[in-house]
């Protein structure tokens, strides 16, 4: 079985990720502090934004799509509620591999445990958007 998926939705997911990371790390928020803790120089950024902002897109689109594909898998199999499926289903995934990953990482990298919190709580507020707007915008389900 293939999942149903809304493409319009994982479209605007999609964005939605870009949104969220332009406001979550632009200077006056918490893009300074980010800086710092990741030892990254804003006005003399390494290699090419243009490439960064390319791979953000893509891969925001895969994440986009595989939480709309397990939205639509968990839903079928729990039943209830498309969007309660969307959110559960992305703070699960959220949980089980994004923080997780980032933790290990970070704990072998040595760095900071706030940058590390700030990480991942960007991830959770990315995930929780795009789940909203997946789960206001489900698949037509025959």
């Amino acid at each position: 079985m293939v999942p149903e998926i809304n493409y319009w939705a994982v479209l605007l997911a999609t964005a939605s990720s870009m949104v969220v990371g332009s406001i979550w790390y632009a200077r006056g928020v918490l893009g300074t502090r980010w800086a710092r803790l990741a030892g990254v120089d804003l006005d003399n950024p390494k290699g090419s934004p243009v490439l960064a902002i390319i791979a953000t897109v893509i891969v925001s689109f895969l994440t986009a799509w595989v939480l709309a594909g397990a939205t639509a898998i968990a839903w079928h199999f729990y039943g209830g509620s498309f969007f309660l499926s969307a959110l559960v289903t992305a703070i699960t995934l959220w949980m089980g591999f994004t923080a997780a990953r980032f933790i290990t990482h970070d704990a072998f990298e040595g760095r900071p445990s706030s940058l590390t919190v700030m990480n991942i709580a960007h991830e959770l507020v990315t995930v929780v958007v795009m789940a909203v707007l997946i789960g206001v915008w489900p698949p037509a389900l025959g």
